[in-house]
């Protein structure tokens, strides 16, 4: 098979716009959960280098993950998992 067989420009249909939706709902209803479960807990303080921390925590797994599956779909697309 050649690339360019493996290419397509197909839109997304109803079932993959259906899929988006679905999983937005689910985000939006894990991140009120998170907000009322942190405003539940009273004398929870975090500090402003423990919100550093959290942020760049955050930011560094992005990075990995993103980083990975980058080099995920560049190994596919180049035949290099064969």
């Amino acid at each position: 098979m050649t690339n360019s067989s493996k290419t397509s420009s197909r839109k997304l249909g109803p079932g993959g716009w259906f899929a988006i939706f679905v999983l937005l709902g689910f985000l939006a209803a894990a991140i009120a959960y998170a907000v009322h479960a942190w405003n539940a807990m009273n004398g929870v303080n975090i500090s402003p280098l423990g919100w550093l921390f959290m942020g760049l925590g955050v930011f560094f797994t992005m990075a990995v993950g993103g980083g990975l599956m980058a080099l995920v779909f560049y190994s596919s697309r180049n035949d290099y998992d064969q």
